[in-house]
């Protein structure tokens, strides 16, 4: 640039032209010059230049003293040309830009230690400035009032860097991106692909009507590909693939969760009902309608007066065996059907769940398929429906109030495969009890909540993937005379995400762990009986999570996480309803803990007496290295970081709660009380048995991850977060530890420090590990969570 200056003022040809160029255009043609064509010297004036201007300390007294005279040939060009006072906004930016192009091309690794603009000055420069250049630059800082000047974190090579207290450990994100994949890669990636189509887009203040129709539309569209079939048997016209819809419900909750709640109301929640509880009449005669969407359907269980206690709904199916038909009839208010998605305007069809009448007998609760809407959506006769209206989120669901006067159907819509009624009114079941024929009909539900613990990790993936790659980003404060830092530098930023981080990790893996279950054991019933306990610990855990998650992911953003567009607001009010549908997280936790309890009482009763005697001597043993003084009392970072400890700490946890509810609720039983009372004063105790069932299973399934890893630097750092995950779980439950003797002050202290350790160390690891997330841009679609804003990072 300096020959094409220098020949521009002798007036010989430069760029096909013989005329001199004007002031104006040879500025402009310095600002578009390529990095290799400026001199050292060129170089190193430009720091100084656009420092003095975003200063504003380029006034008439100031130019006129400036030494343009000392600076050798090129040097005195440029800055003659970019001291000028006509130097406009645009071309500021432009000096901006070539100046962080330097930097790009420049062989320094490392600027951030470069925090004096002179010694910032001197790298652009390199090795080729000539020593009376760097007495030019010395005059220059003087008469522009710039000693001891600071470099601007804009002219930075990016707009954060690395932690510089611990070098990142190097993997391959590609290693750990497999294997958060799980086994059916090629299902996640057909969803993205399929989603990353123009037609797929999140709008933001559109009607709630044209929000409904388009996720109706949607659905259409998966129902022509497929999905909506992958899960039954190829038998009753399914696609035999339960693992791949799994894997591709998972992928498709990082677009839109209404999608996901519509598409599996009606795939998962009434198709499913009509499998699972219908018999082959009905798989042959509704089901082939109902997935290819022919025939859109509901789930009407949840009432205004009854939702989780589903055994005492309301609304009644009398048999009238005159006419063999049942009589489906809503008693009063609160027995209407509420909240039900696809009622208000699409469905057609409903699973009703009813309590059944034979010669005014109950026979409790039984499904039955009613008929709300004609194939031209016109509602039947005896049928109410009523819109619920705008939601706080989940807007493109259409969720309505059924009632029902009087409405007859045929004996034959029954579901029948747990219970039958002959046409004389004659109940039969191969169930005895009803109490375990009721359970035995719900479990086969269960992959509703597979799919909701699934879609709230996916979420919380997202939720991190924008936070974390904004902290990069972003930059904030720093020390006296530095450029300032990436706010992921800072503990606190830290200590909010990173943590958040390692615990969605480890539910990826129990998810994984959960959806094999479900391929290998859902079809007898004590693996049914297993994954429904799995399923419900998972879903109220992993949902609790993701909306904490979620919260802080968005206040970590500042105001831009506020920004409708950066997606934290609708990801927040769409997942809200998470934590209660499907099984209210509290009531779900109580299943857990009872089932740990049932588990419990079957392991004594199995037990011979010389079993007895093992099991005592095994847990005496175990307590005693537990609760050591030894153990208790040590500090070690070894011992802090070993997996064998973490294990041991979250199943001593778990089997002392468990042990001791239940003696609690023995001795209360025992004394007089009814269960019911018993269960009741011992509900908290309970809750926290079943969250430390679950967070054991999490560390079980995180652990194994890291022992089945090939690759050693993807297991190393896998092994970091692991640790995290364990560490930072006993933190928060650290006030039981310690009144239980299991941890001493100094150990609980040392174990808050290695948390912190650990997010220092883990840091520098952030960027790639939401990397290997591998959720497209396209569909996190938040501005300040793709991967070039606002300029391409370079992870380290």
């Amino acid at each position: 640039m300096g020959r094409i200056l220098a020949n521009a003022e002798r007036g010989e040809k430069t760029m096909g032209e013989t005329m001199s160029l004007t002031v104006e255009n040879q500025r402009q043609a310095f600002l578009n010059s390529a990095v290799t064509d400026l001199t050292p010297l060129q170089r190193a004036v430009l720091p100084w230049v656009f420092v003095a201007w975003s200063e504003g300390g380029l006034e008439p007294p100031i130019l006129s003293q400036v030494p343009l005279d000392t600076f050798e040939e090129s040097g005195r060009q440029a800055l003659s040309l970019l001291l000028d006072d006509s130097l406009t906004p645009q071309q500021f930016n432009q000096l901006q830009h070539l100046i962080v192009q330097l930097t790009q091309k420049s062989e320094v690794e490392d600027w951030s230690s470069l925090y004096r603009l002179m010694d910032f000055s001197l790298a652009l420069a390199g090795p080729e400035l000539s020593s009376e250049g760097k007495a030019s630059l010395e005059l220059l800082e003087k008469h522009l009032q710039l000693t001891g000047a600071a470099v601007p974190g804009e002219l930075m090579p990016c707009p954060f860097k690395a932690a510089h207290n611990d070098q990142p450990r190097r993997f391959n994100p590609r290693t750990l991106k497999k294997m958060l994949a799980g086994p059916r890669p090629e299902m996640r990636e057909k969803m993205f692909q399929s989603l990353e189509h123009p037609r797929f887009r999140h709008e933001y203040g559109i009607s709630t009507a044209v929000f409904r129709d388009r996720i109706l539309s949607w659905c259409i569209e998966f129902s022509r590909e497929g999905l909506g079939r992958m899960p039954y048997p190829v038998e009753v016209g399914g696609g035999g693939e339960l693992l791949g819809f799994l894997t591709s419900i998972e992928a498709l909750a990082h677009f839109d969760l209404s999608l996901v709640i519509k598409f599996g109301v009606h795939f998962g929640l009434f198709c499913g009902s009509v499998y699972h509880l219908g018999s082959a009449r009905h798989h042959q005669e509704i089901l082939p309608a109902g997935l290819s969407l022919e025939l859109p359907g509901c789930f009407a269980m949840t009432e205004t007066g009854h939702g989780s206690n589903v055994r005492s709904l309301e609304t009644t199916a009398t048999y009238d065996a005159e006419r063999q038909e049942f009589i489906i009839h809503t008693p009063n208010l609160a027995a209407r059907k509420d909240y039900i998605g696809n009622a208000a305007l699409h469905g057609q069809m409903a699973t009703v769940f009813a309590q059944l009448i034979i010669n005014e007998q109950q026979y409790g609760v039984h499904a039955f398929l009613v008929r709300i809407r004609d194939a031209q959506g016109v509602t039947m006769p005896g049928v109410h429906i009523e819109d619920c209206g705008e939601k706080v989120g989940l807007n493109g669901i259409d969720n309505g109030r059924l009632r029902f006067t009087r409405v007859r159907i045929p004996r034959l819509n029954m579901l029948d495969r747990f219970a039958q009624v002959a046409p004389d009114g004659t109940y039969t079941s191969p169930i005895t009890s009803p109490t375990k024929r009721f359970f035995t009909m719900i479990s086969t539900l269960v992959l509703g909540r597979v799919t909701l613990a699934a879609a709230a990790t996916s979420v919380s993936k997202n939720a991190l993937t924008i936070a974390l790659r904004y902290g990069e980003q972003r930059r904030q404060f720093g020390a006296e005379g530095a450029p300032e830092q990436s706010i992921l530098d800072y503990q606190t930023h830290q200590r909010r995400l990173l943590p958040r981080l390692a615990s969605t990790l480890a539910l990826n893996f129990a998810f994984q762990d959960l959806a094999l279950r479900c391929v290998d054991s859902l079809d007898t019933e004590d693996g049914r009986r297993r994954i429904e306990a799995l399923a419900a610990g998972l879903k109220a855990w992993g949902t609790w999570h993701a909306f904490d998650t979620v919260q802080q992911c968005r206040e970590c953003c500042g105001g831009q996480g506020y920004l409708a567009a950066n997606r934290f607001g609708a990801m927040r009010d769409d997942l809200d309803v998470f934590l209660t549908f499907e099984g209210d997280n509290t009531v779900l936790m109580q299943l857990v803990a009872k089932s740990l309890l049932t588990d419990f009482r079957h392991q004594f009763s199995e037990m011979g007496f010389v079993g007895l005697l093992q099991y005592l001597s095994r847990r005496a043993t175990e307590a005693v290295s537990a609760w050591n003084p030894l153990t208790t009392r040590s500090t070690d970072p070894s011992h802090l970081r070993d997996a064998d400890f973490h294990l041991r700490a979250f199943k001593a946890r778990e089997n002392h709660l468990l042990t001791r509810v239940a003696g609690r609720l023995k001795k209360m039983i025992e004394a007089g009380d009814d269960t019911w009372a018993a269960f009741n004063s011992c509900q908290d105790h309970l809750v926290t048995l079943a969250k430390a069932s679950v967070e054991r299973n999490l560390l079980e399934c995180f652990q194994a991850a890291v022992l089945r890893c090939s690759d050693a630097p993807t297991q190393g750092v896998l092994q970091q977060f692991c640790c995290l995950f364990a560490l930072s779980r006993l933190e928060v439950d650290r006030a039981w530890f310690l009144e239980n003797g299991y941890f001493e002050g100094a150990k609980s202290k040392a174990i808050r420090d290695q948390v912190l350790e650990l997010c220092k160390q883990t840091r520098a690891m952030a960027w790639d590990v939401v990397s290997a997330f591998g959720i497209p841009d396209k569909l996190i679609s938040a501005p300040i969570g793709l991967g070039d804003y606002p300029a391409p990072p370079v992870a380290k």
